[in-house]
């Protein structure tokens, strides 16, 4: 104990709390100068020769280098701001000065400023828009945003346009900082006066001089469409561990648009205002599920902001915001970092002598980031360090038993059973069992004739999660003719509202959403597609499948699927038609056999007739004597049938 304790005070004591901190703008040149250790730390150039002074860098590359004739700290290689940090302010640059005889380190860091070194990018040069005719001046449409890696007041800061007589642009600012356009109209469009409109949109960022990138914008007037799609929400705030596999379902965004046909069909994409949200996410353009592309990282980013677009069939759409929170995991263990050792030491060292420098770090944060240190082992030639961070419980509950004793002789003791019980979080979203989610559309069929309450399918989900955050609901989001059919709120049964008529299409498009009870709540939906038949032999037809479109394979093989059917059909009716046969034949051939037996006359046998026969029950075996059995057969029973069977008591 110690030897434990003494060495780890010698440890602490070879180091500085207090960190030096420098500034270098990046792409400095190989050479340039960014400060004078010798004269901070308070040596001379000589001292530092002497004491062998050196620069240990944090990471792997070696970034700054030390003069140690003249004490000062120069760049040894040219560093890139935004390929070390990316979109993180400040850029530190850490790094250690290290002196020999006696041990010491002193810890600094160099803070990289940005410098002005990108020009905003436009993702496509050239912007379409589809505007209704109808819209009314004051209407904001969402651009696509320009991207600009530099920070601060380098980074993007405002947009602007060509003069033209029907727009102007207003720049908003994001939570994250980011800046993004809006497109304001400020005159009714007319598509008979002028039906394409196009100005150009230029990003400008903060820097001395200042920079820029262009695109173009056109516009196309449509014709009117007057509905447009409205989501379920505005703002979908959704959170998603970063060990989640690829493909992994982070949310599942739902629009509905009240026109009929095409106007009313709506398809999802994720609007382009950033090219790490494209990187990261993919959307389904029918469900509206949006999956991981590839894993999350939440040590190089924490929150994701995706904007989402419903488009309906006639070009009208609509916006919504996704805000996805990356939730930390303990996915880095602790690292540590021999800085110093002295392998050999003097049995005559003084107390207090530094015998080795070393660093904890663990990339995790929170409780999982955290780390503790011990010295573990008796030997003091032989010392091993260990590093471990905070673990999280994945599992439901966790029992330890306590148990605590005295020293007495005999000993007592006494103990108790701690009971660990893990509240669950509404982290899983509902998983459709029926229809499969990766079906576009499961086909019904429904006939004419279905009075109100005939069942049409049914909706299966399962949830992950406990209690309430597994409680789900069903609801009719969307459907051809919403009057026609209803949802069970917690069966999933699809029935008739009403009675089925011939004016009603004979194709029917139902969405259903499936939603838990979490706060926040998570959903997903199922697409049914139903078709309203006369009977049942046209229901490919009614279906959709048209030999013209390219399906004529696809239909020959269901008429194949439709002769196996009938054929194994005939096949099991014969089965049972000789089935029942056979049975009326051996029943009838029993009753013959019967019939002709002579007549049944009952014959007993007493105690004495058993003792007589050599079958003495009386007073041998395992019965007691107390006890006798009568046993009654028929003349014709033979050996094989017993009528009854009765004790006579005494």
């Amino acid at each position: 104990r110690r030897v434990a304790a003494l060495i780890l005070v010698l440890c602490v004591s070879g180091m500085r709390a207090e960190t030096a901190r420098y500034a270098v703008p990046e792409e400095a040149e190989r050479g340039s100068f960014v400060a004078n250790i010798a004269k901070d730390l308070g040596l001379t150039g000589e001292e530092l020769l002497a004491r062998q002074a050196r620069v240990v860098p944090e990471g792997e590359n070696q970034y700054l280098q030390l003069n140690q004739h003249t004490g000062d700290l120069v760049v040894r290689e040219q560093m890139d701001r935004e390929e070390l940090c990316g979109q993180s302010e400040p850029c530190w640059v850490r790094f250690e000065v290290l002196l020999q005889s006696p041990l010491q380190s002193f810890r600094a860091e160099v803070r990289l400023t940005d410098i002005n070194d990108h020009a905003p990018v436009f993702p496509n040069k050239e912007i379409v828009l589809k505007m209704p005719e109808s819209a009314m001046p004051g209407t904001r449409f969402l651009l696509e945003s320009a991207d600009d890696p530099d920070v601060g007041n380098n980074s993007l800061q405002h947009y602007s346009i060509s003069s033209n007589e029907y727009f102007h642009v207003y720049t908003q600012r994001r939570n994250d900082g980011g800046r993004y356009a809006e497109l304001v109209l400020d005159r009714a469009l007319d598509r008979e006066q002028q039906a394409e409109i196009a100005f150009s949109i230029t990003a400008v960022d903060g820097g001395t001089p200042a920079r820029s990138g262009t695109a173009l914008i056109r516009v196309v007037v449509l014709d009117i469409n007057d509905n447009v799609p409205v989501f379920t929400q505005t703002l979908y705030k959704v959170s998603v561990k970063e060990n989640s596999s690829q493909d992994t379902i982070v949310v599942v965004v739902s629009a509905s648009d009240l026109d009929a046909g095409t106007n009313g069909e709506i398809v999802y994409s994720i609007f382009r205002n950033s090219e790490d949200n494209l990187q990261t996410f993919k959307i389904n353009p029918e469900t509206g599920q949006i999956r991981l592309k590839k894993p999350l990282d939440y040590e190089e980013k924490k929150t994701y902001e995706i904007d989402v677009q419903a488009t309906d069939g006639g070009g009208l759409s609509t916006h919504c915001k996704v805000e996805v929170q990356v939730k930390d995991v303990n996915d880095n263990a602790p690292e540590v970092i021999i800085t110093s050792l002295t392998s050999t030491l003097s049995e005559a060292a003084p107390p207090n002598t530094v015998v080795a420098l070393f660093n904890v770090r663990d990339r995790d944060s929170g409780d999982n980031g955290r780390t503790t240190c011990e010295l573990t082992g008796e030997q003091p030639f032989r010392i091993t360090l260990l590093a471990a961070d905070a673990y999280a419980l994945k599992v439901r509950a966790l029992e330890v038993t306590v148990r605590a004793a005295d020293g007495g002789s005999p000993p007592l003791s006494a103990q108790a059973v701690l009971r660990v019980l893990v509240r669950d979080e509404n982290d899983n979203a509902p998983v459709l069992l029926h229809p499969p989610p990766d079906s576009s559309a499961a086909g019904e069929l429904v006939p004419r004739w279905a009075p109100s309450g005939y069942l049409v399918a049914k909706v299966v989900a399962v949830d992950a999660d406990a209690g309430q955050n597994a409680w789900l609901s069903y609801e009719l989001a969307k459907a051809t003719e919403p009057a026609l059919f209803r949802v069970g709120l917690h069966s999933g049964e699809v029935r008739t509202a009403r009675a089925v008529t011939e004016r009603d299409a004979a194709r029917q498009k139902l969405i259903v959403l499936v939603r838990d009870r979490g706060q926040p709540p998570r959903s997903a939906t199922a697409t049914l597609a139903v078709a309203l038949v006369d009977d049942f032999s046209d229901a490919f037809h009614q279906l959709g499948h048209d030999p013209a479109g390219g399906q004529q394979p696809q239909v020959a093989e269901e008429e194949m699927l439709t002769t196996y059917l009938i054929a194994s059909l005939c096949c099991v009716s014969s089965l049972f038609v000789l089935s029942v046969l056979v049975l009326t034949a051996n029943t009838l051939c029993k009753a013959r056999v019967r019939a002709e037996l002579p007549p049944a006359s009952p014959s007993c046998y007493g105690d004495g007739d058993f003792a007589s026969s050599g079958m003495g029950v009386g007073s041998t075996g395992t019965l007691s004597p107390a006890y006798r059995y009568e046993m009654c057969l028929t003349s014709g029973s033979g050996r094989s049938e017993f009528q009854f069977l009765r004790p006579i008591l005494p």
